[in-house]
């Protein structure tokens, strides 16, 4: 009793139901509550190619099913987005605004890829030196200067990063290695290579990845304009299912 009363010596007494330093904080996971998983893109000697399943999970609940996660910011800017999707419904908003007052200034200038991946780096490098990140890894596609094909990944830090081939989540680990495999020395993919890329990766990606499901969309960009298509329905085969035998 003594030592009971020395160690709660200036406490509220715990009927009070106050918050106490001792007690555990509430955490959260650090991929967010309602994750997406993979982002792929792929640049083509005509555009880009940009693919995304449409599960956003729950913890590890399959809970949204229908979401897109390959969006169209303009005629020429497709945006993919993995993480924690109410981070990326955020981002999307603000570009949208930002739009919108370029628009009203009426001054010609319209937002390109590259100054769309710029602008994302701040944002999100100056979220994180706040200590409140945006836990959302993006892929940037479009059109620069009417012809040139742009690709380039940004994640939560505001790291950029512009190459032929860019991924977020579990594609990172298994879609990345295979594209660049498969990746000719002396030019870029031909759409049909790349479309063909697309479809083998995320087959793959369903197989490995857990919270991924057989349904995607996929984005393309060109100099004539920015389109999703889909959904898709990755192919399944699960015939090595019969020889598996214990664990």
């Amino acid at each position: 009793m003594a030592n009971d009363m020395l160690t709660s010596f200036g406490r509220p007494r715990r009927f009070y139901n106050l918050m106490s330093a001792d007690l555990p904080g509430t955490r959260f996971p650090a991929s967010g509550i309602t994750p997406g998983s993979s982002v792929l893109g792929i640049r083509f000697d005509g555009g880009i190619l940009v693919s995304a399943d449409t599960l956003v999970t729950y913890g590890n609940l399959a809970r949204y099913q229908n979401v897109d996660r390959v969006i169209k910011i303009s005629d020429s800017v497709l945006l993919g987005g993995g993480g924690d999707f109410a981070d990326i419904q955020s981002i999307v908003r603000t570009i949208d605004q930002k739009i919108i007052n370029d628009h009203c200034r009426d001054d010609g200038a319209s937002m390109k890829p590259m100054a769309l991946v710029n602008w994302l780096t701040r944002l999100l490098y100056g979220r994180r030196s706040l200590k409140q990140p945006l836990k959302a890894e993006i892929i940037v596609a479009g059109i620069e200067d009417g012809c040139r094909p742009y690709l380039s990944a940004v994640d939560a830090r505001g790291s950029p990063f512009e190459n032929y081939v860019a991924a977020s989540g579990f594609a990172r680990l298994i879609a990345v290695p295979l594209v660049r495999e498969r990746k000719p020395i002396d030019r870029d993919f031909s759409l049909k290579e790349a479309s063909t890329l697309i479809r083998d990766c995320m087959r793959i990606l369903y197989y490995r990845d857990t919270r991924s499901i057989a349904q995607y969309t996929v984005g393309i960009c060109t100099p004539d304009n920015c389109s999703i298509k889909g959904p898709f329905k990755a192919e399944e085969n699960w015939a090595i299912a019969d020889h598996v035998s214990g664990y």
